[in-house]
């Protein structure tokens, strides 16, 4: 299968999403987007890394995400 190539404006976009949708979970975001759960939580992290902050910054939903890489 071939990898799809996201704008940075989308990737931003769904981050963002992601990021301000209260009780959002990867993959309720990741279903209505059409992009894989791992892709989501890929770019949430790089977000976070970039800002500064640590992978479980702020909501509940990205805190299991990033607690779901570790297993």
């Amino acid at each position: 299968m071939a990898m799809k190539d996201y704008s940075n404006e989308f990737k931003a976009d769904a981050v963002a999403l992601f990021e301000s949708t209260s009780g959002a979970t990867c993959k309720g975001i990741t279903a209505d987007l059409g992009i894989g759960r791992g892709t989501l939580r890929k770019w949430v992290l790089r977000d976070r890394k970039h800002r500064g902050q640590g992978p479980a910054a702020s909501s509940a939903g990205a805190r299991r995400t990033a607690a779901s890489k570790e297993t």
